[in-house]
């Protein structure tokens, strides 16, 4: 098999991925492999999930596309759900995670874009470390510098602050500010936590100087945290959220939420979508909720996330020449890596452990929600025998 015809911008490793279940994901000839990537925090309920697969698979035999001239009962379901289960008044689905992310950024700038709300109000203020996804509004706004590059001239529109400073935020503002755009856990930049003060004073900011807060919860939503969003573990309502990965277990399906004050600047015309919301997706993400919304299913991720984090505390405390932090929450993990990262990253798919890098030096250590205490320990009995190995 050859990669030749693709386009080089992923690292590719030379493993081939012929199918999965559960935790696991199997090579052509067999080789079987723990997945503590996920997907990079998409396949949330694991692989080949009966459930998910017969929703797919009833879906498929009735209708794929009909446009969003026209609604299915699957959209009507399944955007009534996530009003319910979430602060949104107002949902649009998109197909990824920039998509849900470019609908954020528009809908902040078209509300302020009447005079009766503050015109002349259009710059966004984002932080260093975020991510937010690769179109050209996203990587303006975010902080990855090797995304950036090559790129200009970026959009305008957004001042970037160290993250975690509220004095900063704070400092950053001027009559020209529109909202903040911030992730509760900065993925790609490093497992970064935002402490619940951090969250509760930009929350404080935006309403003291009239702008939107939006949350980019792409990689840390969907239960990773132990609820719903992780935002909710500081007690904020956001004025709007984004949300990808999880929700559709690998389909690709998206959404960006918004209470009816924003929601309202938004007219037919204004944004859209060919593919967003089509009866597929929609199957797939009513079939996700039904898992999620499941009593007893985020205590459950507690439950893991602790035992995890613990787990990899105590590796840290055995080999601190190799782990130098614990970051995360739940079951988005990362470790820092007092040894370049890469490397580890490597040795641990030769003991058939994938997990995935990030910036920081940082490993992230995400799998599937659905994980186990037997996974979770083969999972740190491998991470300790590459420690071991380690000079």
């Amino acid at each position: 098999m050859s990669t030749t015809s693709l386009l080089p911008v992923y690292r590719r490793s030379g493993i081939v991925i012929e199918r999965g279940e559960g935790v696991y994901l199997y090579a052509p000839d067999g080789t079987r492999y723990l997945d503590f990537a996920s997907g990079i925090a998409v396949n949330a309920l694991g692989h080949s999930h009966p459930h998910l697969v017969a929703a797919l698979r009833d879906q498929a035999a009735k209708l794929w596309h009909v446009s969003n001239m026209y609604s299915t009962p699957g959209l009507l379901r399944f955007a009534d759900r996530l009003v319910a289960a979430t602060f949104a008044d107002k949902i649009f689905f998109c197909n990824s995670g920039s998509e849900a992310v470019e609908c954020g950024i528009k809908m902040i700038r078209k509300y302020f874009s009447s005079p009766s709300r503050g015109e002349g109000k259009n710059r966004i203020i984002t932080f260093e470390g975020g991510f937010h996804g690769r179109t050209l509004a996203c990587i303006s706004a975010g902080g990855n510098e090797i995304a950036r590059e090559g790129y200009a001239p970026l959009l305008d529109g957004f001042d970037r602050v160290p993250f975690g400073d509220l004095a900063a935020v704070e400092r950053a503002i001027t009559p020209h500010t529109a909202g903040i755009l911030v992730e509760a856990i900065q993925g790609e930049g490093g497992v970064r936590v935002a402490s619940v003060e951090f969250l509760q004073g930009l929350r404080k900011l935006a309403d003291k100087h009239g702008l939107l807060l939006m949350l980019d919860e792409v990689q840390a939503g969907m239960g990773r945290t132990g609820k719903l969003f992780a935002f909710e573990h500081a007690g904020i309502v956001p004025d709007i959220v984004t949300v990808a990965k999880g929700i559709g277990n690998g389909f690709p399906l998206a959404a960006c939420l918004a209470g009816d004050k924003v929601a309202a600047a938004m007219s037919p015309g204004t944004h859209g979508s060919t593919y967003g919301a089509n009866p597929l997706a929609m199957a797939v993400g009513n079939a996700v909720l039904d898992i999620m919304l499941a009593e007893g299913f985020f205590a459950q991720v507690e439950k893991m996330g602790a035992a995890l984090e613990s787990g990899l505390r105590e590796l840290q405390r055995r080999f601190p020449a190799v782990i130098a932090e614990v970051r995360g929450r739940g079951l988005l993990l990362g470790i820092r890596m007092a040894i370049p990262h890469h490397a580890f990253v490597e040795a641990l798919r030769e003991e058939k452990l994938l997990t995935s890098p990030a910036q920081d030096n940082v490993i992230r250590i995400i799998p599937p929600l659905v994980v186990n205490s037997g996974h979770i320990s083969d999972a740190l009995a491998i991470l300790a025998r590459i420690c071991e190995k380690v000079p």
